[in-house]
């Protein structure tokens, strides 16, 4: 059985219902912060799915040198802690660099290792010893057992609270594809499994000066997953994604994610009586 972690009032893993770590991409500015975590939060309230909110405060993995970054750091960290307290809800925002951690450990529960620097010893060990949750995103570059390397830098760093995160694998050019194996193979490191449903269907570097994406496919690779036993999805929501400054492409429009909810709720449901029913491991 995986290990159960707390985040906030969350629980994550053991044979604790699914969690949903949700946001736009990018934190636009406050007032949009603030009211995608307030629908965030009456849908899963509605539905009575644990909620972690999740938006970066600097994107710094882009396409283009002209790309939209976010408010940076320390607007950015201000607005996240507003979220927090305010809508009552966990949050989760990713750093590239170490000097960050500083700024950022006393409110994010949750500090996420973006793919691309998820093999950055360095980074990953003073983000262990900060004491957060660490969410480490399985590189688009890496099979999924390898991923057990980058685990034990966070465990021999201090790090005692872990969520493993497939987002696809590198499949040619500007394309990914999901091997829904990853997420058992990954399991096995005894931590919980997050997948990530949006940046699994991105098309990087797609649009020419920016990623594209294919957002009709993400309830079927949330479906799928959730099937395969994950503890939680990772999906980014927004209002209007065809106007949002970055990965529009790829995010679900905020309208359609409490119908796919529904249905992970009920496949969750069954994937764990299941388990129970044959006494298997979740």
């Amino acid at each position: 059985m995986t290990r159960e972690i707390k985040v906030g009032n969350v629980k994550i893993g053991g044979n604790n219902p699914l969690v949903l770590i949700a946001g736009p991409c990018v934190i636009e500015d406050e007032e949009k912060a603030l009211s995608h975590a307030g629908m965030l939060k009456d849908i899963t309230a509605r539905l009575d799915i644990p909620l972690i909110y999740k938006s970066s405060y600097d994107k710094a993995n882009r396409t283009s040198i002209s790309s939209f970054r976010g408010p940076g750091v320390k607007k950015g960290i201000k607005i996240l802690e507003k979220v927090k307290n305010e809508i009552g809800v966990p949050v989760l925002s990713d750093l590239h660099c170490r000097e960050e951690i500083k700024e950022v450990k006393e409110i994010l529960d949750v500090i996420q290792i973006p793919a691309f620097l998820c093999r950055q010893t360095d980074l990953i060990t003073a983000c262990s010893r900060a004491g957060n949750v660490i969410n480490v995103k399985k590189g688009q570059f890496m099979a999924p057992w390898d991923m057990a390397h980058v685990v034990r830098k966070i465990i021999a760093s201090g790090g005692k609270q872990i969520l493993i995160t497939e987002r696809g694998t590198s499949f040619g050019y500007n394309n990914l594809v999901s091997d829904m194996r990853s997420l058992e193979v990954m399991k096995n490191f005894g931590w919980p499994i997050i997948y990530d449903a949006t940046h699994s269907v991105q098309l990087p570097g797609g649009e020419g000066n920016s990623s594209g994406g294919q957002r009709e496919l993400v309830p079927g690779l949330a479906r799928a997953a959730v099937g395969m036993g994950c503890d939680g999805l990772f999906i980014e929501v927004h209002v209007s994604p065809d106007k949002a400054p970055c990965d529009g492409p790829n995010m679900l429009e905020m309208d359609k994610l409490e119908v796919l909810l529904k249905q992970v709720k009920k496949i969750d449901k069954i994937v764990k009586s299941a388990k129970q029913q044959l006494n298997l491991q979740p």
